[in-house]
């Protein structure tokens, strides 16, 4: 199975995409969608027209996408939630499965612990993938997402997030 993950973000989208065989995974490609300055229709033009190239060239079966989080600017948080539908529907025109992750369950099933920090992610994602380097931090979390995608959201302990939520640090 192919796999494309996601890390939406109006001025730069991660993307990464894998193969899992079984119980292996093996790195295909990661990158950075980078949109112009601009009206954010033509951005998130960009961000589609971009991912539509992507998915015709590397044929993913599925996409798992980073949930949006509430940044203290609601404003940020909207352009976000906007880039991020732009990515899930190129996704969905292109008839793919779509699957959402929230920065919690990503970091759990890559690091174990879902208050990782990003040098942490770009470690284990290198690990897990056996790259000869780190990838940036944005095709990290992309790559991180589609790794959890992989793993069916479980983290590298097994311990579903699904139906949790954080409370002081601990899923309740």
């Amino acid at each position: 199975m192919r796999i494309l993950g996601i890390d939406p973000g109006l001025r730069i989208t991660g993307f990464g995409i894998i193969d899992k065989a079984g119980g292996r995974l093996s790195y295909v490609s990661s990158g950075c969608i980078r949109t112009p300055a601009g009206e954010l229709p033509s951005r998130l033009k960009s961000i589609m027209d971009h991912l539509n190239e992507i998915i015709a060239e590397h044929r993913p079966e599925q996409v798992a996408v980073e949930q949006v989080f509430v940044n203290v600017n609601p404003q940020s948080t909207l352009m976000l939630g906007q880039a991020r539908g732009a990515a899930i529907c190129t996704a969905v025109l292109n008839d793919l499965a779509v699957a959402e992750y929230t920065a919690l369950q990503v970091k759990q099933a890559v690091v174990g612990q879902g208050h990782a920090d990003k040098e942490q992610v770009q470690e284990m994602v290198k690990r897990l993938l056996n790259l000869a380097g780190s990838p940036g931090a944005d095709a990290a979390d992309a790559l991180a997402c589609a790794i959890c995608h992989a793993h069916g959201g479980l983290g590298l302990g097994k311990i579903s997030t699904a139906g949790y939520r954080m409370k002081k640090g601990r899923l309740v």
